[in-house]
């Protein structure tokens, strides 16, 4: 086996998140589906970004934002992924580096812009996301760097990258070289709509190529075609090796080989904006696998993770996860 050099490689789309706040009234006068994340074209994304109010704009992306959670623990990180050579794209690569994680992606030069999502939080702390994916959707086979997979405890893949077919040929073919190379591949299902358009490739790549999944209980209810959680909860015990499920307040619950481990979440003062409590949680999670600590200590570093970042806004930690979890009492 290759040296590990990173603890996670995440494989995802490259894009700055531009977070404001908004009212319920905002968001049906725009179309948008609260709570959901949907796909806008430039015009869109324009006309939007034209309406909202102050915003605050860092690198996001649901796997960069996991990544940066990891190497607030004190873990090694890369992140995979394509911007465009312009302002936002010079944004993304600048911020991304600051947080630790090492940029392996691509700059392209013209056409296309680099992607946005525009974040709007209802007083509620739902997040509701507007996204144009712009060039980070032509991720291809050619992003994929053998070398940093094959260096990589844990291959990263993100759900909302699926949507076209040279993407996912990059997701395959990454996970091939990971699976060589004896490494772990994880996988996010992202969103329930996702889910909704890539079931059937969703659940081939759960039975024959992952290693660990990550769904919180809307997109694993979505991808068995149930209402209830116990029943979906019964089918991917059976399809996967290991599952990390998230039900918000309820915490979460972790499936392995038999093995049910159920998960509180962390309780906090105020909830403040929910954007990014998934991609922590799955932060959380990866670290702990990838240093060798059970079920339990590793969906507390994701609990510890998703209540620091659902008590500010913004999906990144604003404080050091590494330091938050041994004040928790975890030895890590």
């Amino acid at each position: 086996m290759t040296d590990t050099r990173y603890d996670v490689v995440g494989i995802g789309n490259a894009i700055v998140d531009i977070i404001g706040r908004c009212d319920d009234a905002f968001l049906a006068a725009h179309g948008a589906p609260k709570g959901h994340m949907r796909l806008v074209d430039a015009d869109t994304v324009t006309r939007l970004y034209d309406s909202m109010g102050p915003a605050t704009e860092i690198s996001g992306g649901s796997a960069a934002n996991t990544l940066v959670g990891v190497a607030s623990f004190g873990g090694s990180a890369a992140f995979i992924g394509k911007v465009a050579d312009d302002e936002f794209g010079r944004i993304f690569a600048h911020d991304i580096r600051a947080a630790s994680v090492d940029f392996h992606g691509t700059k392209k030069n013209g056409g296309v812009p680099t992607a946005r999502s525009l974040i709007l939080v209802t007083p509620d702390g739902e997040r509701t996301m507007n996204t144009f994916l712009g060039i980070s959707t032509e991720l291809d086979q050619g992003e994929i760097d053998a070398g940093v997979i094959a260096s990589s405890a844990i291959v990263y893949l993100e759900g909302y990258l699926f949507d076209r077919p040279e993407a996912k040929a990059a997701f395959r073919l990454a996970a091939e070289i990971a699976r060589k190379a004896g490494r772990k591949v994880a996988l996010t299902l992202s969103d329930g709509f996702c889910v909704d358009r890539h079931r059937a490739e969703f659940l081939d790549l759960i039975r024959n190529g992952v290693d660990i999944l990550f769904a919180n209980e809307s997109e694993i209810k979505s991808l068995y075609e149930t209402d209830d959680f116990e029943n979906a909860a019964t089918h991917v015990e059976r399809d996967a090796r290991l599952v990390a499920l998230t039900r918000s307040a309820k915490g979460s619950v972790i499936l392995s080989g038999g093995q049910r481990v159920e998960v509180a979440a962390v309780p906090i003062e105020k909830l403040e904006d929910t954007t990014g409590a998934g991609d922590l949680y799955a932060a959380g999670f990866l670290y702990g696998i990838a240093h060798g600590h059970d079920l339990e200590t590793s969906g507390r570093l994701g609990s510890i993770a998703a209540a620091e970042v659902i008590s500010h806004v913004g999906a990144r930690p604003l404080q050091s996860l590494q330091l938050l979890a041994r004040k928790n009492g975890l030895k890590i």
